[in-house]
């Protein structure tokens, strides 16, 4: 056997880009190169079919090394090599007494940090037991009001191993305040608490359009909170930019860059006002991203959010260290389909994937069934296995930065950048982040980007499987896990009483409520001030702006769905089409199974037929299947002789709309003539078509 190595490209020449376009415009046949080799991003740029060296310098390399400026490719020369990413779950179950047990198994299982996030009531700065917060306490959010309610949830966790990340919203002081109560009451030492306070009013104030005080007074506290977190502890981070309120809105991947910039930009100026460093005001900002699974896309959002920030730091003064952005990754709720939700595993499992390879510090998978309702214990397990998956059997991240020198990633990272960079100066020039909530302006801009998107997923062009591809009308709906939300309600109304029995006089709360104290907001709550208590003292003037929607992309497919689901309840059947298959099977089989595919994504149900070979035998089939609609599917050479005939027969059966599956070209005047009302095909509108259809049938008003 030959030990010597087969060179295979001896002997070809290596072909030129235009030799190579050449190539390709052969195979397209006329076709122009540009518009079905190019494709266009809701970010403004061009995809091209091919990149070369001459895209990215080989030379002078600008992204680096990792750890080192511009930190595009990661905040630390080692990546997650050493340790692998922050596996971090997000825990939401109402229930403190309940969710001690999902905690503390998550955390033997392999989860390495958690973010609490507080329920409405808690978000709006209500006790369980305040007047109207029976209506949201439990509600998407942990029942935490008080130091005694998070010692319960955290019962038998060694908190000075586990990293405990807070989601409170407008009441991220008094969270904080709970928080800290709990490491005192363990006795923990200052230097060993981990963790992040995530004050973010900003993100509050878009998510829900209200801050209970001004937002100047908002951002003092921030900064007193950053103050106070960076001469405390070693290891917690009091500031929070969290884009998922503008991501959740339909916002472009530039346009959610673009406001976490100019977020931190606004918490920047806060703490610098309040007299920290911008090296330490640097270090107190943890970023969280949510990340679809556009693959390549959300690897280079991550690289260019960490590229972005190193340029604001540096210009604002920062020394290099200070640069490195904190980076926490999470899978994007809008991309969570509540039909097939199995589907969202392989979702998250990329989104997961790229967030890794994308050089996230720490990554959120949420379970597949989170847009349905409460995780159950398999949705939870799944969820916290995608990252055990990931990084121990497929060693994503034993390669830091597994996309740095792809001339692909480089360019898109360096063009998501350069269109990022561009907004956040257009948010910097009307005034700030805050003015364009207030004003409306940036909410415009992110609705104008949504349309587009709700085009393209209207017409499939952004096909979502399992919804609008592939629908299964015969799927048993997952419900999740259902708490008994009375009995949670009675525990912590039962808790709070023997809390406030045992907490400091008045006078312990309203010491709260200097703007920028968060010793005495802490001292409080350590006394036994619960949540309600401490939103009180410290309410003042509201601030209030028009909250940003919240979108799921599969949003308006489902809800066709879910009409059709209660059109059944009602009716004992689901809305139905007739199918006019016309001639054998080879024929009409490839139109048929598209027309039901199309329309079953909006919860019509097809009544299949074997051939016709004559109008009169449809027409009996059609008037004895109840349908009250139908459409013909077969080859176009049989349209040609059958349609004239088969369509007034259906007509005069009772059809009161005919469809006819595929473009009718120069056909349509003469099928509409016999009876057509309309036709289906690729790249049509599989919306609006099967919502008007559900309107016709009395399953949705009009």
């Amino acid at each position: 056997m030959s030990s010597s190595q087969v060179n295979f490209t001896e002997g070809f020449t290596a072909p030129t880009y235009d030799e190579w376009v050449a190539e390709v415009e052969k195979a397209l046949k006329g076709a122009p190169f540009d518009k079905k080799m190019f494709n266009k991003t809701y970010e403004g740029f061009s995809i091209r079919p091919i990149y070369t060296r001459q895209d990215w310098p080989s030379d002078g390399d600008p992204s680096g090394l990792p750890g080192a400026t511009p930190f595009t490719r990661g905040a630390d020369a080692a990546g997650n090599r050493v340790g692998d990413w922050d596996f971090r779950e997000l825990h939401v179950h109402p229930d403190p007494r309940d969710g001690s047990d999902i905690v503390l198994k998550n955390l033997e299982r392999g989860v390495t940090s958690m973010i609490l996030r507080f329920d409405r009531a808690g978000r709006a700065g209500l006790d369980a037991d305040a007047a109207g917060a029976d209506m949201v306490a439990g509600d998407d959010g942990v029942m935490l009001y008080s130091v005694d309610d998070l010692d319960l949830l955290l019962t038998g966790v060694q908190v000075e191993l586990v990293p405990i990340m807070l989601q409170a919203g407008a009441q991220f002081l008094p969270a904080a305040a709970l928080l800290a109560g709990l490491w005192k009451r363990r006795g923990l030492d200052a230097s060993a608490a981990q963790g992040a306070f995530n004050a973010d009013p900003i993100g509050a104030l878009a998510a829900t359009g209200s801050l209970p005080t001004a937002v100047d007074t908002a951002l003092q506290r921030l900064a007193g909170l950053a103050a106070y977190t960076a001469r405390t502890y070693d290891n917690v981070t009091a500031v929070g930019v969290d884009t998922s309120p503008y991501h959740d809105a339909g916002a472009s991947e530039t346009q959610d860059l673009a406001a976490a910039m100019a977020t931190a930009v606004a918490y920047l100026r806060a703490m610098s006002a309040a007299g920290l460093d911008v090296d330490t005001a640097c270090r107190q900002i943890q970023f969280t991203l949510p990340v679809g699974c556009d693959q390549f896309l959300s690897i280079c959002k991550l690289r260019a959010a960490r590229k972005l920030w190193s340029r604001v730091a540096e210009a604002s003064g920062a020394s290099e260290p200070a640069q490195a952005m904190r980076l926490h990754a999470t899978t994007a709720m809008r991309m969570m389909s509540q039909r097939d939700p199995w589907v969202n595993m392989l979702r998250t499992t990329v989104a997961c994937f790229s967030a890794a390879v994308g050089g996230a510090d720490s990554i959120t998978v949420l379970p597949y069934d989170a847009a349905v309702g409460l995780s159950d214990n398999l949705s939870r397990r799944i969820a916290r296995n995608t990252h055990v998956v990931l990084a121990e059997e497929s060693n994503v991240s034993k390669v830091i930065d597994a996309g740095g020198g792809s001339w692909y990633i480089e360019t898109r990272t360096d063009e998501l950048a350069r269109a990022a960079w561009a907004e956040f100066q257009e948010i910097e020039k009307a005034g700030g982040i805050v003015k364009v909530l207030e004003d409306g302006s940036l909410a415009d801009r992110i609705a104008a980007s949504y349309a587009e998107r709700e085009k393209n997923l209207a017409k499939r062009k952004d096909p979502l499987t399992g919804v609008s591809e592939f629908p299964n009308i015969a799927e048993s709906k997952v419900t999740g896990e259902t708490p008994d939300l009375v009995a949670a309600l009675r525990g912590a109304t039962d808790r709070l009483t023997a809390t406030r029995g045992r907490a400091a006089d008045s006078a312990a709360v309203k010491a709260a409520a200097p703007a920028n104290a968060p010793e005495a907001v802490i001292a409080a709550a350590s006394g036994g001030a619960t949540i309600g208590q401490l939103a009180t003292a410290l309410a003042g003037d509201a601030a209030t702006v028009s909250p940003l929607p919240r979108h799921r992309l599969a949003e308006r497919f489902e809800a066709l769905r879910d009409a059709s689901d209660a059109y059944r309840e009602r009716t004992g059947d689901r809305p139905k089409i007739f199918l006019a298959n016309l001639g054998p099977i080879a024929k009409h089989t490839a139109r048929a199974t598209f027309a039901k595919n199309f329309f079953e994504v909006g919860g019509i149900e097809t009544v299949p037929t074997n051939g016709f070979d004559d109008a009169e035998a449809c027409a009996k089939a059609f008037k004895g299947s109840g349908a009250r609609v139908a459409i013909i599917c077969s080859a176009d050479p049989l349209y040609e002789t059958m349609v004239a005939s088969v369509a007034p027969a259906l007509k005069t059966a009772g059809c009161e709309h005919l469809f006819l599956a595929g473009h009718p070209g120069d056909k349509r005047d003469e099928y509409t003539g016999a009876g057509v009302d309309d036709f289906i095909f690729m790249g049509g509108d599989v919306l609006n078509t099967t919502r008007a259809t559900l309107a016709k049938l009395g399953v949705i008003d009009q």
